[in-house]
């Protein structure tokens, strides 16, 4: 069948594909509760959960661009949109937290798929600029409007249905929109396409797994141990792979040049921090929130409307703002709204309840939403137009790897704060193993639930060490997102601020003599 060429259609599709998966992204910070007391996961079962998605998307998507171009986008569109729906099915009927997370990194492939030859159709979709620019800020207020309400529609979906249905929802969007793309959806191809770096791929995929698993399982394996240092190494060495490649093929997969040239760097790291601060800290706090104060997850979503409705908001007004403000500051000011409110928010202890993350959320909000607005936009204007793709590719496949990274790193500082809180609470006050019990319970964020396990006459004394202990590594997850945030803001500042070049002395004298001619 041949497809007609409706940009309209097209739009919807992107759309409505964009919105799904991004939806993946957020919708589960509510619904992990729910997933750990039904497969009775730990807290590193549950940081899979988000990154065995994220790691896929990070490493993939470049290549995914590359192959719509050489195959045809529609193709690879639909090809991702089959994966991405078949492992949402999946997931819906996982039985146990390995099958669950095996089920997020197929329906990763499918995401890179989709996310890696979104814009490009968009661009032949709507050749002419203005029809092109209104398309392209259509499909950020979806990525933006998917953040809004991930984790409200997360909480009313496992209220009412439970946790299965924030992934069974996407099968028939996902049908209808296979169904639409077949029919709407023109075919488009590059006029010179890369070849795929497959080897290029495999050695991305290897470090950033390897890094991640170090750092989910250092806590629990010891920093020391031969298989959490073999993890850091094999990283390492899999990155050194990696680059080596990058700067040997004649087709690299990221052009390396790109990271010689500052303002672009600053733009990647950018990307890279906010998505490894303020995004992955809130899987954190959702199961402080329901966990530990005790909201049902919709109560939950609602408490987190601060953060993403401040971040709805922001991002319109900066798409607006962003042709006036000079990069140097909408960039570095975006990720100091991120550290300023991660800063306020880490204010809990044990008597805090939701509202004193409430004015830090807005803050950080507002970073968000600002910097989903203008990043890639900025990554453009760093770069020549003929890198304009890598660059957007790379500095999406960025803030990939910030949020599986960060949801480690996030997870290595709650459980370290909250098992040492524990031993300090109660290693005088009970046996050893009971406490190392203890700990191990409320580090893999079980908050007060751990209460019901014990004695009902120290019910009161666990989960108020529980409360503490869980609070006092909420306030440490968000406390070093904020530093992070800020000490980025200042290197960010600098990479950015364009430096006057240096004139000779010849060059000097010639425009001080126009200055001194008359008009």
């Amino acid at each position: 069948m041949t497809a007609s060429r409706t940009p309209g259609r097209t739009l919807l599709l992107i759309c409505t594909a964009m919105f799904m998966l991004m939806l993946d992204l957020t919708i589960v910070a509510v619904a992990l509760p729910d997933i750990q007391e039904s497969l009775h996961a730990g807290l590193s079962d549950l940081q899979w959960v988000i990154d065995a998605y994220t790691l896929p998307l990070a490493a993939l998507l470049l290549t995914a661009a590359t192959m719509g171009d050489r195959i045809g986008r529609r193709r690879v569109f639909l090809a991702g949109m089959a994966i991405f729906t078949l492992g949402s099915l999946a997931c819906a009927l996982a039985v146990n937290a390995l099958a669950l997370n095996l089920s997020r990194a197929f329906q990763g492939i499918g995401a890179a798929m989709l996310f890696g030859v979104a814009m490009p159709i968009l661009g032949d979709a709507f050749p002419d600029p203005k029809a092109r620019a209104k398309a392209i800020g259509a499909f950020g207020a979806t990525l933006a409007s998917a953040t809004a309400v991930g984790p409200l529609l997360g909480g009313a979906i496992v209220d009412n249905i439970g946790w299965a249905w924030i992934f069974a929802i996407n099968v028939p969007v996902g049908i209808l929109a296979f169904v639409g793309a077949w029919r709407w959806m023109a075919e488009s191809r590059a006029a010179t396409p890369r070849p795929a770096d497959w080897w290029g791929t495999l050695a991305l995929t290897v470090s950033l797994t390897a890094l991640v698993f170090a750092i989910i399982r250092g806590q629990a394996q010891g920093w020391g141990s031969p298989v959490i240092v073999g993890g850091f190494a094999l990283a390492a060495a899999a990155l050194v792979a990696f680059i080596a490649r990058m700067a040997t093929t004649p087709a690299p997969l990221v052009d390396l040049h790109l990271f010689t040239e500052r303002r672009f760097v600053g733009v990647g790291l950018a990307a890279l921090l906010i998505a490894g601060t303020i995004v992955a800290a809130t899987n954190y706090v959702g199961l402080y929130f329901v966990n530990t104060l005790g909201y049902t997850p919709f109560q939950a979503g609602l408490r987190f409307l601060t953060l993403t409705l401040a971040s709805f908001v922001a991002a319109p007004i900066a798409a607006q703002l962003m042709h006036r403000i000079p990069l140097q500051v909408s960039v570095p000011v975006s990720l100091a709204f991120v550290g300023v409110g991660m800063w306020w928010a880490s204010h809990v202890d044990a008597a805090s309840d939701w509202t004193a993350t409430a004015p830090g959320f807005v803050l950080a909000g507002i970073g968000l939403g600002a910097s989903s607005a203008v990043l890639s936009a900025a990554a453009l204007a760093t770069v020549e137009p003929d890198r304009a793709g890598m660059a957007t590719g790379l500095v999406n496949t960025l803030r990939q790897v910030g949020t599986a990274t960060g949801v480690a790193i996030c997870g290595a500082l709650f459980t370290a704060t909250a098992t040492s809180h524990v031993h300090t609470s109660l290693d005088s006050a009970a046996p050893a193993a009971q406490v190392t019990a203890m700990a191990d319970a409320v580090s893999s964020g079980a908050g007060v639930r751990v209460a019901a396990a014990v004695p009902p006459a120290q019910q009161e004394t666990v989960a108020h060490v529980a409360r503490a202990a869980t609070a006092e590594a909420i306030h440490t997850v968000l406390w070093v997102g904020g530093a992070v945030a800020l000490i980025g803001a200042v290197v960010c500042l600098a990479l950015l601020v364009q430096r006057r070049p240096v004139q000779s002395g010849s060059e000097r004298t010639e425009r001080d003599s126009l200055a001194r001619t008359p008009s």
